[in-house]
């Protein structure tokens, strides 16, 4: 299993709104593209996402489940990718300091994804998880005034 932390300059709550907004999803994971639909009742478990995954014109059309909704701690889905497979992806948060800690952790659970080997998977994973995370990030902390400066955000004056 794929597990990775960041430290997030941002309340829990803050991530949780980034989950709950089912079109941000292709902004903050890596490998989503476009998002097509997204359910009403998102993220209610066994609510949907429609999205595609891939780069255009390689796009493959498919869906995320949502498992588990429990703001301000957790979040699972299933994220589907076929011919890849499917994975469950869990994203744990706890307040840490004036922030929060955020833990995503991603397995694969069907198709050719969950039968090749751990030890070439992990890697991949981590790597691809780790920008998730930064993504993630980006957009929480965005949300928040106090972060409105230095390398994580723009101002821009209005015109």
């Amino acid at each position: 299993m794929s597990r990775n932390v960041k430290r997030m300059s941002c309340p829990p709550a803050a991530v949780f709104e980034v989950l709950a907004d089912g079109w941000l999803y292709p902004v903050w994971v890596v490998g989503a593209s476009r998002m097509r639909a997204v359910d009403k009742a998102w993220p209610s478990p066994r609510s949907t996402l429609q999205h595609s995954v891939g780069v255009w014109p390689a796009l493959i059309d498919d869906e995320t489940v949502s498992e588990e909704w429990a703001p301000p701690h957790r979040a699972v889905m299933r994220a589907k990718g076929w011919p890849i497979g499917e994975a469950r992806v869990t994203i744990d948060v706890k307040p840490w300091g004036d922030g929060c800690l955020v833990r995503i952790q991603e397995h694969p659970v069907a198709g050719p994804g969950d039968w090749v080997p751990r030890i070439l998977t992990e890697p991949m994973l981590y790597l691809r998880n780790r920008e998730t995370l930064r993504r993630l990030a980006y957009i929480a902390e965005g949300r928040q005034p106090s972060t409105f400066h230095g390398a994580h955000a723009e101002t821009v004056p209005p015109q």
